[in-house]
């Protein structure tokens, strides 16, 4: 039996918790929070307990197999630091951090303490993208010229409007489209250049939008939208290849559509839809991680991966800023 202490009863606690309840094997055995009546309604009748300071939890619990962190991106650190000072795995949500600074002193403090950190891409475990990620790899529509992504709805409601923030939120680049461009990293290497333009140095109230354009190394350019500026939140690709696109929507019926393009000799194109999985993306993401914790295996995606998510969404706010592209330099680390 897994025991999990969970950090944070706001909505990706409450979207965590209700995977942990319905595994097998595994108990969540607390909830840190300082808002019981939020904790409460998250635990419902289950077996958990509510702690309002994680030494708390640690010092009244028999034992613990891991730590997971839902709590706002600013607060990331300190919790992961206290976790792996009581030598407890982590699980954090994404993004890693707020600064690359301080993402790099997570990961190096995991490593000296020798605890385990798991960061919460859950885009890679949706079954749409993992769907187009395998067709694209395996040359559907052959090489890959341009992608477009899109992603968003409403300004979120975060504890203590900490979203409005900017010294505590990175916006949609950071907290929003980070989503993308891990998946997109993912699927085809290395980013070589960014160029962003957005509406955060405008500073309008409850309001953000940015259009981030990468160039990666492969040759493979994208266009990555996020908005916090519509009344739905939904989800778009479209990945044009030399022989055929691929398309999704959130808001459409039809999960993933193949469209091959016509040769001369053929008359109509194909459609092929694919149906997503029953399963949440969150619990096969946190079962992926619970996985790799009892047999050691490498996650799908690792704190490294994490780390250089976070650099491209740097190096779009730094363009964004600016007015001007920014490359990253892989070899040394640095944004020029």
């Amino acid at each position: 039996m897994q025991k999990i202490l969970l950090i944070g009863a706001g909505t990706m606690g409450r979207e965590h918790a209700t995977s942990y309840y319905s595994m097998e094997d595994v108990h969540l055995a607390g909830i840190v929070d300082l808002r019981k009546e939020q904790a409460e309604q998250i635990i419902g009748q289950n077996d958990t307990k509510i702690f309002q300071t994680m030494d708390e939890a640690v010092n009244n619990l028999e034992h613990i197999d891991v730590i997971d962190v839902c709590v706002p991106t600013f607060l990331h650190k300190e919790y992961v630091l206290k976790a792996a000072d009581y030598g407890i795995d982590v699980i954090c949500e994404k993004p890693l951090a707020y600064t690359l600074e301080d993402a790099q002193e997570m990961i190096d403090y995991c490593e000296k303490k020798d605890v385990r950190l798991f960061v919460g891409h859950v885009v890679r475990f949706f079954p749409q993208y993992a769907k187009v990620r395998h067709l694209v790899s395996n040359g559907t529509i052959g090489d890959i010229g341009v992608v477009r992504t899109k992603r968003g709805g409403n300004f979120p409601a975060g504890w203590s409007d900490w979203y409005a923030d900017h010294t505590k939120s990175g916006g949609v680049i950071l907290d929003l489209i980070i989503h993308d461009f891990d998946f997109l990293r993912w699927s085809f290497g290395e980013v070589e250049r960014v160029f962003a333009k957005g509406l955060a140095e405008r500073k309008i109230e409850h309001l953000d939008y940015a259009l981030v354009t990468l160039v990666f190394k492969s040759g493979v350019i994208a266009h990555v939208e996020g908005t916090w500026a519509h009344q739905t939140f939904s989800s778009q690709f479209e990945f044009a290849g030399k022989s055929g696109i691929l398309e999704y929507d959130s808001l459409k019926e039809e999960p993933v559509l193949l469209s091959i393009r016509k040769s001369n000799e053929e008359k109509h194109g194909v459609t092929v839809p694919q149906s997503p999985l029953k399963k949440s993306p969150y619990y096969i993401e946190l079962e992926h991680f619970l996985k790799c914790l009892k047999t050691n295996e490498t996650p799908i995606v690792t704190a490294e991966d994490a780390y250089k998510a976070m650099e491209i969404s740097v190096a779009a706010l730094q363009s964004l800023k600016t007015g001007l592209p920014v490359s990253l330099d892989r070899e040394r680390g640095d944004l020029i």
